[in-house]
């Protein structure tokens, strides 16, 4: 156990009893215990292979290879179509814990097994991405916007490409790609200070 960590086991009251049970579950994997992305971390040999994380509606621990697991148990889940690599298995009850450590431990084997293998999860290019047809409007339109847009890297391209095509209504579409337009000029991310 990492002291760093504890503070996240004694805070969350709503799944508090579930996560300390995974975190116990894990924990006997012989996984080490760090703090990323204020949240809890278990690596080998310095390399991730899971983390327990909590929602309002469930708590969960989450593969970070998971897609290359072999889920024999149909236990993992693909969170969204986003998610290229990482699956989830989902707790609502202790009860379901319990009776799935065994299942937990074998996930977590394995993904030692796939991490200690060098394997990894072949990414979706940029260019495999859906480019709505009001930002290659845009494009057409403005050419140093399409600069600008395609000297951005490639992780941040791929988040404007998801963002810009969640809408159903190309009304929504168009006001996204407005209010990002001056964000996108100055070489920055979604998620990056204006």
């Amino acid at each position: 156990m990492n002291p760093k960590v504890d503070f996240y086991f004694e805070n969350d009251t709503s799944w508090q009893k579930h996560i300390r049970l995974l975190r116990e579950i894990i924990l006997s994997t012989g996984l080490e215990e760090h703090l990323k992305w204020g949240t809890p971390c278990y690596t080998h040999h310095g390399r991730n292979i899971v983390l327990i994380h909590t929602f309002k509606e469930y708590c969960a621990v989450l593969f970070f290879k998971g897609a290359l697991l072999q889920n024999a148990q149909g236990l993992l889940i693909h969170q969204s179509a986003q998610v290229q690599s990482a699956r989830q298995m989902r707790f609502t009850d202790l009860k379901t814990i319990k009776a799935q450590r065994s299942a937990i431990k074998t996930y977590i084997y394995e993904a030692i097994a796939v991490e200690e293998a060098g394997l990894s999860v072949p990414r979706k290019k940029t260019e495999d991405y859906t480019v709505p047809a009001a930002l290659q409007e845009m494009f057409k339109r403005e050419p140093a916007f399409k600069k600008a847009f395609k000297a951005l890297t490639p992780g941040r391209q791929r988040g404007y490409l998801l963002y810009f095509a969640q809408p159903k209504q190309e009304k929504t579409v168009i006001s996204r790609i407005e209010k990002y337009q001056k964000h996108i000029l100055a070489g920055k991310g979604l998620k990056d200070p204006a």
